[in-house]
């Protein structure tokens, strides 16, 4: 696609970041550090949560199945909830809740009422076994655990053994009628709740001097090669990326020539009030920091469901695996206003395929972790169009390096990907050492991802630094590897890993799901030729293993490369056994 902006790169940040404009920028002295922040940022999320349910009172703000709340039912119900734990359980100011659940209308009203007390609210993957758990649990130290029914079975026979170790006062389990409704040792959601009849006024008029640098969240990494690390968050590190979010759709429209967006806050009538579809967990960045937090600022309706229902939904995103079935599902066609990919880069063919699917959405693209409170990068529009595999340009207050052996590489080169910025985590909770290595004294955080700048400032993520494959000396990344592959548009989804080979040390291998419709279909040898069209012939697959399962992703929609290594090695030698005694057998019959 060719475009040409009206407007440059720097003209469009000076209008974005102008005085008086929604992000406006000040340099402030913040634990030791100068850093670029939002001036207009609410200060706690306390103030945001408060402000924005006066604002949007009347309006509808979470949908889930038959349930439907108001902004104003729902902060009712969590300066209830606040004061419960404050009077009940004895929650204070910097005391961490532990969330683990799915996706329902208390886990957000549980996490409003965390921070109406200041307290910090540790939002735990529910799809974790039982080791990774227990480990999350009794690393945050958390006074208060809440879990949803499967949880709460997978727990009941060790909450003793983490109060023990955590100090933990209580595990309450809501939505008990999913599960066998009573556990041992744990206490029902609703029953607490119902029960409680004390005064909750003074949630109100106590401001329990929250600060912006005060402590306020704590999400875990994935935990994908080791134990998960808690991600710990001040007020302003989660707050701050509400507003970098919306940075690359108001900067594509200055860029097409436009003038400045009106404010993003949704001033529609109630009857057509637009929403916000969330298919990710909230427990994930993306689900929370971003399209939770997202929609609760612009006064949207939070909807909590994967599927997709009449809603008047405007906005999604997630994964490109979870865009990738939006593709075949009976939602094409639907009027979307935005939909962006985080998570994982998505292949070139996707914006492709989904722009002829949903014509009216501006497609954008992020790049960000769970210690950078999501996304810190982005790209959309016809920037995004133009170049597909670029994760985009640095958010206002965000700065961030491409380096290599201790220097900063030059423009179009690869290195490791190093981000500075107000929403940059505080530490590790608990984890000095992880802590030391991940942050630098002047607070640059070194991602352990691969990727480059271009000559105007676009970031291009190729790979994580253990999942590059090295053949022979040549540094191959897995991304350019999967998005030639992908090409074939009988593919779901593709993972490139390396398998072992005594020569060269590795070659380069594909492990890819098949679209149900394709099924059988498919030859790996066509595969292959399709990615040889574009790309390097030290980078072309050795092996293409096809199943028709999809591939084996965490809770974040990564895919698990740990567990497709070992099955991709297995069926290498097994050929390369197999190739071995066919030969051995020619040279016997000759």
């Amino acid at each position: 696609m060719l475009w040409i902006p009206k407007r440059s790169i720097d003209e469009v940040n000076a209008i974005i970041c102008g005085p008086g404009q929604m992000h406006e920028m000040e340099t402030r002295l913040i634990d030791g550090r100068l850093q670029r922040v939002y001036k207009n940022l609410a200060p706690t999320l306390r103030q945001f949560w408060t402000s924005v349910a006066e604002r949007c009172s009347q309006r509808t703000y979470i949908v889930f199945e038959q349930q439907r709340l108001s902004y104003q039912e729902a902060f009712e119900r969590s300066v209830h909830i606040a004061a419960v734990f404050y009077k009940t359980y004895g929650v204070r100011k910097g005391d961490r809740v532990v969330i683990c659940s799915r996706n329902y209308p208390n886990y957000i009203l549980a996490f409003w009422a965390c921070h109406l007390l200041g307290a910090v609210c540790v939002l735990v993957n529910a799809w974790l076994p039982l080791k990774p758990l227990e480990h999350c649990f009794v690393v945050s130290q958390s006074k208060l655990v809440i879990m949803d029914s499967t949880c709460a079975t997978l727990l009941e026979h060790h909450t003793e053994k983490i109060a023990s170790q955590a100090g933990t006062v209580a595990f309450l389990v809501w939505e008990h009628q999913e599960g066998k409704g009573q556990w041992e040792g744990m206490q029902l959601w609703s029953d607490i709740l119902s029960a409680f009849d004390g005064d909750v006024g003074f949630v109100l008029t106590n401001e329990f001097d929250i600060l912006p640098e005060d402590n306020a969240t704590i999400l875990f990494t994935s935990g994908t090669t080791g134990l998960p690390k808690g991600v710990l968050s001040t007020q302003r590190m989660f707050l701050t990326n509400v507003f970098s979010i919306l940075v690359p759709v108001i900067r594509v429209a200055l860029r097409r020539g436009e003038d400045l967006p009106a404010s993003p806050v949704n001033t529609q009538s109630d009857a057509a009030q637009s929403g916000i579809l969330v298919p990710t967990p909230l427990f994930h960045a993306t689900g929370c920091t971003a399209l939770m937090m997202i929609g609760t600022y612009t006064g949207s309706k939070v909807v909590l469901m994967r599927r997709w229902i009449p809603e008047n939904i405007r906005i999604t995103g997630g994964v490109p695996s979870m865009a990738s079935d939006l593709l075949e599902s009976s939602a094409v066609g639907h009027p979307l206003a935005s939909l962006f990919f985080g998570g994982a880069p998505p292949p070139d063919w996707l914006a492709r395929d989904f722009r002829a699917a949903f014509p009216t959405a501006i497609l954008s693209q992020g790049y960000g972790l769970t210690e950078t409170n999501a996304a810190v990068v982005g790209n959309a529009g016809e920037d995004y169009l133009t170049r597909p595999t670029s994760a985009g340009l640095a958010a206002p207050v965000t700065d961030f390096l491409i380096m290599r052996d201790d220097i900063v590489a030059p423009v179009g080169e690869l290195g490791e990907i190093w981000v500075r910025g107000p929403n940059v985590m505080k530490e590790y909770y608990r984890d000095p050492a992880a802590t030391a290595k991940a942050l630098t004294p002047d607070g640059w955080f070194k991602t352990g991802d691969v990727g480059l700048i271009d000559h105007e400032g676009f970031l291009y993520v190729r790979d994580r630094i253990k999942d590059m494959i090295i053949r022979g000396g040549e540094n191959i990344d897995c991304i350019s590897v999967e998005n030639a592959v992908l090409a074939d548009s009988r593919l779901h989804e593709v993972a490139a890993v390396g398998v072992p080979d005594r020569r060269l040390g590795e070659l380069v291998a594909v492990v890819a799901s098949v679209k149900s419709r394709y099924r059988g279909q498919v030859q790996e040898r066509e595969v292959i030729d399709i990615a040889r069209k574009t790309l390097p012939k030290f980078a072309v697959p050795v092996m293409i293993v096809l199943q028709d399962s999809p591939l084996p992703r965490n809770p974040a929609g990564k895919t698990l490369k740990n567990e497709l290594r070992p099955l991709a090695k297995v069926e290498w030698e097994q050929r390369h056994s197999a190739s071995l005694g066919s030969s051995s057998d020619s040279q016997a019959k000759l």
